[in-house]
């Protein structure tokens, strides 16, 4: 044994008299990285869910149900004022961009190309995987929605008839509209409007701030969302959606990690990895919060981390936050109109895979960036001439789809700026190759521009 120095080992004394003037570390508790959080949060939620449903526990059912709804409820109660004053100063910091025309419609075109394709793969899985054979459901299982989605209602009701009702309603397409016009007008105004911009700029930073706290829940309300689906519909359910569940997710993740990389390693010459390490946090709460105006803030954020100038990411995301829905406006309606069809024993022919094309292009902003996809559904089965009970038949699982549909919609939100950017070469490709996730800390919340 070999002898020790007892001068090297400080006393009790020593110790403690260097520990008085500095913080301590040693008895920290770690922090917890927030995918980590999420992820218990799944697990934490799945394990009550059961349990409740297993033993029947009526006050955990209600209690899951609960911190699900006050959840949504607070991302709902940000929508209406975000929509509204993202939208109006996302246009008016068009001015400070060049060739602003050139790059609104480049991004409108790589919206519309993007929902084509996704679109095409949804049809092409519902086609080759027959989702609504063997799943022992019938006509009879279905029932009509309260409220339906039309061609008609959705012309006519993009223009509100009072300013008031559209925030009361929450009626994100008549916001839009109403933000838009507002937008133009300050444009055209010129110096006059100053104050209201400077004004709008302020309230949106306020909002997003808030908006911030609301995200941090995001683990909290996963348990309850999760729960509670499970607590309420339980595994049966999921059994006889299990082909009609498995396309829907199969389609976004061939979009997600398939379509999108191919685009930005072809059409922009970037790493898609660097992409995915980059949107990763705008990703990841979209999947728990199923709400892409929700993640607007995130979503902001993460593109701008990805090389894309902030005047344009400023204008693109909410832009897309509202139109841009490959998850919910294409491969789910896609897919759910051929399940509908086989349900009720209709035929669908080229025709109608046109339709739904068409209507995946046109009318995704039907689904303004809330939870849920049950406007655009109906405007698709409205078109076709399927019958409307046909959405009653998907409501029950659509909790479960609207999470990988929304991470997906969100993805393509953040994908086509940087794609506009690198083709128009006023993407920071430094940034970009530099760009990596980050902890959602509501210190970092992104301000407006």
């Amino acid at each position: 044994m070999s002898a020790q120095n007892p001068a090297s080992e400080p006393s009790p004394e020593d110790a403690q008299a260097r520990g008085a003037g500095q913080p301590r570390t040693g008895s920290r508790i770690p922090k917890i990285p927030f995918w980590a959080q999420i992820l218990g949060g799944l697990v934490l939620g799945v394990l009550l869910g059961w349990l409740a449903r297993s033993q029947q526990i009526d006050w955990l059912v209600t209690t899951l149900e609960q911190v699900g709804g006050v959840f949504i409820g607070l991302l709902k109660l940000a929508v209406a004022p975000l929509v509204f004053f993202a939208i109006l100063v996302s246009i008016t910091n068009l001015r400070k961009v060049n060739n602003a025309a050139r790059l609104a419609s480049r991004t409108l075109l790589w919206f519309m190309i993007t929902s084509l394709i996704a679109v095409a793969i949804g049809l092409v899985i519902g086609l080759v995987t027959n989702p609504g054979a063997g799943t022992g459901l019938t006509p009879k299982d279905g029932a009509k929605p309260e409220n339906t989605g039309s061609w008609i209602d959705f012309l006519t009701g993009i223009i509100p008839t009072d300013v008031i009702t559209p925030f009361t309603e929450l009626n994100v397409l008549q916001i839009v509209f109403m933000a838009a016009v507002a937008g133009i007008a300050a444009l055209q105004l010129g110096e006059k409007a100053q104050p209201i911009l400077a004004l709008s700029e302020s309230v949106l930073s306020l909002l997003q701030k808030a908006l911030w706290w609301v995200i941090r829940l995001a683990p909290i309300g996963t348990v309850g969302l999760i729960g509670s689906a499970i607590a309420t519909y339980g595994w049966d359910l999921i059994g006889k959606y299990a082909t009609f569940t498995a396309d829907i997710y199969i389609g976004c993740a061939i979009v997600l990690f398939g379509v999108y990389p191919l685009l930005l390693s072809t059409v922009a010459k970037l790493n898609p990895v660097q992409f995915f390490k980059g949107a990763w946090p705008a990703i990841q709460l979209a999947f728990v919060s199923r709400s892409s105006v929700g993640t607007m803030p995130v979503t902001q954020k993460v593109t701008e981390r990805l090389g894309v100038p902030k005047e344009y990411t400023s204008f693109a995301v909410p832009f897309g936050a509202t139109t841009k829905m490959d998850g919910c406006a294409a491969i789910y309606p896609a897919i759910a109109a051929i399940f509908v069809a086989q349900i009720f024993d209709i035929q669908l022919g080229l025709t109608d895979y046109l339709l739904i094309a068409f209507v995946s292009v046109v009318g995704s902003a039907a689904t303004a960036g809330l939870t849920g996809a049950t406007v655009m559904l109906t405007l698709t089965l409205s078109t076709l001439g399927l019958p409307m009970e046909g959405v009653g038949l998907l409501l029950a699982i659509d909790p479960i789809l609207d999470m990988i549909r929304t991470a997906t919609n969100v993805a393509g939100q953040a994908l086509v700026p940087v794609l506009v950017s690198a083709r128009e070469n006023i993407l920071d490709r430094t940034a970009y190759d530099n760009a990596t996730s980050f902890e959602l800390d509501a210190k970092e919340a992104p301000a407006a521009a």
